[in-house]
């Protein structure tokens, strides 16, 4: 089950795939001190690295919860909120990779359970990408659901009923994006920020592939309209994408966590000090943290939860449903975090993840997605439930093995 893999001169261990069933495991990879290898920091030589944890939740089935599945039929790429009463889940997400008519569901237990498929207003079904769901409030204090639904144009539904009706479809300007909006932040002036990536072919309609960008757009009314799209991040050889934010603990600084599509390198992140007016220059991370469509949430001790899909190069779980735990600072330093979680073992290539993720008051985070989790059959949407306490008590039992 164990292996060392020599990595530019030096031995990790590594898990290949751990085989047949199994109980939660724990795997403590060695420090390491070269930006290169597996999971590795960028550091100097001389400073110690604490040693990240492989954590594999993949078959603690005690922790999954089906959401919906339908014979014959591909679920994928959803999004969830969590309301203000922290019990109802929306969950949103097309039938069909990417584009397919909206499906939305609700939970009323925290994911614990969930209903059947809700109505949606007939142009949802007229959808062509991933859909996005965000609670919003305006300078009045107005509180309503918006829905995104991204290529060209990229188009919008509302709701102020919580989300028991919602508007159809419709433009919110002249312009186009993938995966829109993948991240929305309130900014600390009451106003929204929305980002999102192109490719060059949607953001004006063009159709003709340029170069990979990540563009903000704002709102000052609440999301009910965007400006125009402006450039935050681009890079000349790698292909920036699938922004997903997350501020620092002080609320002073946003950090935007990227994929990287041309699979040259590691994800990347960008910083701004200055509510998204300015941002410093894409900078690669850790091999921990590569992935793509990362989703983060704070947990009530600080440390920080991260959700995606597995892409790092030398992964023992690539291609698989993942999370890593640490904290910010571990992002803005570029150190490898404290456990990489497998929460789900994908069974067809890398097609899975694009996870929602929503924290519980008592500590519960709720993270659900699509993947492959049947041999041979189509992609489903599943949950799964867990504290860091929960990871903290595994990774303390795996080091005393």
């Amino acid at each position: 089950m164990i292996g060392t893999a020599p990595i530019n001169g030096l031995s990790t261990r590594l898990s290949a795939r751990p085989p047949g069933p199994r109980n939660p495991r724990v795997h403590q990879h060695k420090p390491a001190v070269i930006a290169s290898t597996i999971f590795a920091v960028s550091c100097s030589a001389t400073e110690a690295v604490r040693p990240l944890q492989w954590i594999d939740l993949a078959d603690d089935t005690g922790r999954q919860v089906l959401v919906d599945r339908e014979e014959g039929q591909y679920l994928g790429h959803p999004t969830t909120v969590l309301l203000e009463d922290n019990r109802m889940i929306i969950a949103v997400y097309p039938k069909g990779h990417g584009r397919g008519p909206i499906v939305m569901k609700q939970s009323t237990d925290g994911g614990l359970t969930w209903s059947e498929r809700l109505p949606t207003p007939d142009n949802w079904s007229t959808s062509q990408e991933v859909p996005t769901i965000y609670r919003v409030v305006d300078h009045e204090g107005t509180k309503r659901m918006i829905l995104f639904s991204g290529l060209y144009p990229i188009r919008m539904a509302v709701s102020e009923d919580d989300g028991g009706t919602w508007s159809p479809l419709e433009p919110i300007g002249d312009f186009g994006g993938i995966v829109a909006m993948a991240s929305v932040e309130r900014l600390t002036n009451g106003d929204y920020m929305a980002l999102f990536h192109d490719d060059g072919r949607f953001i004006d309609g063009s159709g003709e592939v340029s170069t990979f960008k990540v563009y903000k757009s704002l709102s000052r009314d609440g999301g009910m309209t965007w400006s125009a799209p402006t450039v935050i991040a681009t890079h000349d050889s790698a292909h920036l994408c699938e922004p997903g934010l997350v501020r620092s603990p002080d609320g002073r600084q946003i950090a935007v966590l990227l994929r990287e599509n041309s699979r040259q390198f590691n994800s990347f992140v960008i910083f701004s000090d200055n509510e998204g007016e300015t941002w410093s220059d894409p900078r690669e991370l850790p091999q921990s943290l590569t992935g793509d469509r990362h989703t983060a949430k704070y947990a009530p001790d600080g440390r920080l939860f991260v959700t995606f899909r597995d892409q790092a190069a030398d992964s023992p779980t690539k291609g698989d449903w993942v999370a890593w735990v640490g904290t910010y600072e571990d992002i803005v330093q570029g150190r490898d975090g404290q456990y990489r979680v497998r929460l789900m073992d994908n069974k067809r290539g890398t097609d899975t993840a694009y996870p929602g993720l929503e924290l519980l008051p008592d500590g519960t985070f709720v993270t659900t997605t699509y993947g492959h989790w049947t041999e041979g059959e189509e992609p489903y949407i599943m949950s799964v439930r867990l504290k860091l306490s929960e990871l903290d008590q595994l990774a303390a039992a795996g080091r005393e093995e």
